[in-house]
């Protein structure tokens, strides 16, 4: 055998110790770049202050998302129905978020608005022939839409009114069940 072709056992793993060792050394200067490129949350965005009512619109959201599915099955006659059962989901988890917010030293009250409804009913709901849907209806402060002859929620309308330690603060959302 030719003498240099063959590497030795104990060589053999002086050269693994060798590469290991560049290997470490090239990977220092990568390590002190990402350091210093530094990584600091977006302190504007953490330490902003939350709007008044922000936390109860996301839950009324929440809630109406849900409760959008009570009128599924419900045929367009039977619309008075399928919002009196919206109606029974809605109830107890708008007077939930109400209470929920007590504990935080927050006062809200929940109420339905009816001519926001009817508003919001009649920019967003087509009357023309052209129209992808049946007709609207706002009934009881949320506004329903016949759709392959069933009745579809699609939003509510509502009053909030948030009293905390800033002050009170009167808002008036709609709330679209399609989230």
């Amino acid at each position: 055998m030719r003498r240099g072709t063959r590497v030795r056992g104990s060589d053999r793993g002086q050269t693994v110790l060798v590469a290991a060792a560049m290997l470490a050394l090239a990977l220092i200067p990568l390590g002190f770049a990402y350091l210093q490129l530094g990584y600091h949350e977006d302190v504007a965005a953490s330490t902003a202050p939350e709007t008044p009512g922000s936390e109860t619109v996301r839950l009324l959201e929440r809630a109406v998302y849900d409760a959008g599915g009570e009128t599924v099955g419900h045929p367009w006659e039977g619309r008075a129905g399928a919002v009196a059962q919206v109606n029974a989901s809605l109830a107890p988890r708008e007077r939930d978020i109400e209470a929920a917010q007590v504990k935080r030293g927050v006062a809200v009250r929940i109420e339905r608005n009816e001519s926001a409804a009817d508003a919001w009913a009649t920019e967003h709901c087509p009357s023309d022939s052209g129209r992808l849907f049946g007709d609207c209806e706002a009934i009881g402060g949320m506004v329903v839409q016949e759709r392959a002859g069933e009745t579809h929620l699609l939003a509510v309308a509502y009053d909030i009114s948030v009293v905390d330690g800033r002050g009170e603060t009167a808002l008036t959302v709609v709330v679209r069940a399609d989230g």
